[in-house]
C-alpha cells in the first residue's frame, strides 16, 4: 500500500498550498495533516519544527518539545559538538614504535602500533602508514606486530545486541585501531565448469580462512542475498563459512561483512601490504601496552581532517565513526583513556555552552543506533541553529546529504524542484523515521527543518512520505 503513495501524490496533495500566514503555528499545515491522515500516522506521533535561519521564532512548531527517538538524525548532535570543540583541522594520530633502531633495514625486535581512534583508517590510509615505514628504510621485521589499544577503555559490547546481525558493518563497536572497518567484500559468481561457485575476497587477508560450501543451481538471478548464507561462527572470527545455492543466472553477487578481531585484521592487512612492498615479517601479532619508557615514535600517520570526515559521517550515516568522534571528544576534554561516560559528558557540556538545551536529552548511543535515545524536535532545531551561527557553518552544512544528488537522499527528490536545494540528515529505525537540515525555498529564503515521526510502521514508507510533504511545504514558503 505504502509504495503507491509516491512523491508525485504528495506533490498533488500540496498543489494549491495556502500561504504560511493562513496556517496555525502549532498545528500541521492542512495539506500535511491530510497527508498524515492518508498515511495513517497519528499527529501525536509527529514532531515538526520549521524556522527561518535569521528569524527569532519558528514558523511551525508541532509537538516540538516531546522527546522522540531521532534515529540517525542524532548524528547532527555529535558531529556539531565535535566540530565546534575540536575544529575542522583536527586530525588523529596512529603511532609506530620500534623495540630498537633499525640496522641496515632490519628491525631486530617487535614493531608497535598505537591507535588513537582514527575514525576513517581505511585501506588507503593504512597503506600510507605501511609505505611510510618502507620508505624509512625498513625491509625486515624479526619480531611481532604489537597493537596498543589502550587509548579506549570500553566495557564489553555485543555487536549483535541491536538486531542480532553482528557481522553487519553498521553494528561495529568502537576501537582505537579500527582498520578498514574490519570489512571484507565477498564476490560470489558461477564457476566456469557450470557446477561450482567461486568466491573471492577484497582485501585478500592471509589470516582469514574461507570455507566455500556453495553450490550452483539453474535459476534466474533472484532471492534474498541470492541464496548465500554467510556466517562467522567462532570467537576469533578468523573463519567465514558460505553456504547455500547460488542461482546460475547471476553474473555475480557481492556482500560486505566484518570479520576477524580488529588487531587480527590490522595484522593481516599489514602483512599483505608489507609483502607487496617486498618486505618480510617473521612474527605474528599480539596486544600489549606500550611501556612508559618508550621513546619518541619512529613514524606517525595523520588522519584526514575532521572537516572532511564529518562529510563521510553525515552524508552516508556511518555509525562507528560517529562513536569514535564522541570518544575522542571525551578524551580531549577530560583526558585519556577515552570512555563512554567522558564522551557523553563532553557532548552535553559542549551543547550547553553553544546554547542547546540539554534537559531531557538522553544519548545512549551517539550514532542514534539505539531504542532508548531521546531528543525533541526543538532541541534538534537548536543544534541546526547553532550550526548555522558557527564559524564552521560551511563545513557543517556541506557535510549533509544534498537532496537528489548524494548521500542518503541521492535517490530522493530527483526530478523535482527541490533537487539540490536541501542539505539533509536522515534517520530510520523500526517505527522511527526522521529528517533534519536546511532548505533553500523557491523564494530564496533559507530555513531549517526537523521532522521526527515515532509511529507504527513509520520506517516502512509512511514516515518518508510525510517528510516529503513537510519539506515541499517548506520549499514553497
Amino acid at each position: 500500500m505504502y509504495r503507491l503513495i509516491g512523491i508525485g501524490l504528495i506533490l498533488g496533495w500540496l498543489s494549491g498550498q495556502p500561504s504560511a500566514g493562513a496556517e496555525t503555528l502549532n498545528s500541521l499545515p492542512s495539506k500535511v495533516a491530510y497527508a498524515a491522515r492518508s498515511l495513517n500516522i497519528p499527529e501525536t506521533g509527529i514532531s515538526v519544527w520549521v524556522q527561518g535561519v535569521d528569524d527569532p521564532a519558528p514558523l511551525l512548531s508541532v509537538n516540538a518539545d516531546v522527546p522522540r527517538n531521532p534515529a540517525s538524525t542524532l548524528k547532527l548532535v555529535t558531529t556539531y559538538a565535535v566540530l565546534a570543540q575540536l575544529g575542522p583541522a583536527y586530525t588523529w594520530r596512529t603511532e609506530v614504535y620500534l623495540d630498537a633502531p633499525p640496522r641496515d633495514g632490519l628491525v631486530d625486535g617487535d614493531l608497535w602500533i598505537r591507535g588513537y581512534g582514527d575514525p576513517f583508517f581505511v585501506s588507503e590510509e593504512y597503506w600510507k602508514l605501511v609505505e611510510g615505514l618502507h620508505n624509512r628504510g625498513i625491509g625486515r621485521i624479526e619480531g611481532d606486530l604489537v597493537f596498543d589499544s589502550s587509548f579506549f577503555d570500553l566495557p564489553p559490547e555485543d555487536s549483535g545486541a541491536f538486531d542480532n546481525q553482528p557481522d553487519r558493518v553498521y553494528n561495529l563497536v568502537p576501537h582505537p585501531l579500527l582498520v578498514n572497518f574490519n570489512a571484507v567484500r565477498f564476490r560470489v559468481q558461477p564457476g566456469g565448469d557450470g557446477r561450482s561457485v567461486n568466491v573471492s575476497t577484497y582485501p585478500t587477508l592471509p589470516n582469514l580462512q574461507l570455507r566455500n560450501r556453495l553450490s550452483l543451481y539453474q535459476s534466474p538471478c533472484r532471492g534474498f542475498q541470492r541464496g548465500v548464507a554467510l556466517a562467522v561462527p567462532d570467537a576469533q572470527r578468523d573463519q567465514v563459512f558460505l553456504e547455500g545455492k547460488f542461482p546460475s543466472g547471476c553474473n555475480f553477487y557481492e556482500m560486505t561483512r566484518t570479520v576477524l578481531q580488529p588487531e587480527s585484521y590490522a595484522y593481516g592487512l599489514f602483512d599483505l601490504y608489507w609483502r607487496q612492498l617486498g618486505g618480510e615479517l617473521k612474527g605474528g601479532w599480539r596486544v600489549g601496552e606500550l611501556p612508559d619508557t618508550a621513546e619518541e615514535p619512529f613514524h606517525i600517520h595523520r588522519s584526514q581532517p575532521l572537516g572532511d570526515l564529518i562529510r563521510k559521517v553525515n552524508k552516508y550515516s556511518n555509525n562507528v565513526m560517529t562513536r569514535n568522534f564522541e570518544l575522542t571528544l571525551g578524551a580531549e576534554m577530560f583526558g585519556a583513556p577515552a570512555t563512554p561516560e567522558k564522551g557523553n559528558r563532553a557532548l552535553m557540556e559542549v551543547l550547553a555552552a553553544q546554547g542547546v538545551t540539554t534537559e531531557g536529552l538522553l544519548i545512549s548511543n551517539s550514532s542514534g543506533l539505539a531504542r532508548d535515545t531521546r531528543i525533541s524536535a526543538h532541541q534538534l532545531a537548536e543544534v541546526l541553529a547553532a550550526g548555522w551561527r558557527s564559524p564552521y557553518m560551511p563545513e557543517f552544512v556541506s557535510s549533509l546529504s544534498v537532496a537528489g544528488l548524494d548521500g542518503t537522499t541521492r535517490r530522493r527528490f530527483q526530478g523535482t524542484p527541490t533537487q539540490g536545494r536541501m542539505h539533509l540528515k536522515t534517520g530510520r529505525l523500526d517505527n522511527v523515521s526522521g529528517i533534519a537540515g536546511y532548505v533553500t525555498a523557491e523564494s530564496g529564503r533559507r530555513l531549517f527543518v526537523v521532522v521526527l515521526v515515532n509511529a507504527a510502521d513509520a520506517h516502512r514508507g509512511p514516515g518518508k512520505q510525510l517528510q516529503n510533504a513537510v519539506l515541499d511545504w517548506v520549499y514553497r514558503l
